[in-house]
């Protein structure tokens, strides 16, 4: 399945706050009103923190009426094996890379 629409993805090396909320509230609008076209469906934001408290989320999130998720991320020394498995190699992103400047 196809999304067809812009994704705006910011990654902060901090915990959640609440302005964060507005600034890609910011983003996402400025995306809509520039890039998207009447064919794209409304773009959607990603805000990825060292960490958050869902109850600060959900306040935070509470009367923005665009498709804003927050998520926290881990730090791993090596892809678990079955994403790993799932993700192309360097060499065949370099070869379809190699392919598009032909």
């Amino acid at each position: 399945m196809r999304l067809h629409c812009y994704v705006v993805v910011e990654l902060k090396a901090v915990k959640f706050k609440p302005e964060f909320a507005g600034k890609l509230n910011f983003y996402v609008s400025a995306v809509d009103g520039i890039l998207k076209t009447a064919q794209d469906k409304p773009t959607v934001g990603m805000l990825i923190c060292k960490s958050k408290n869902k109850t600060v989320v959900e306040y935070a999130l509470k009367d923005i009426n665009k498709p804003i998720g927050v998520s926290e991320y881990r730090i791993t020394q090596s892809l678990p094996k079955e994403l790993a498995l799932s993700l192309p190699s360097i060499e065949a992103i370099e070869a379809e890379l190699d392919e598009g400047e032909s």
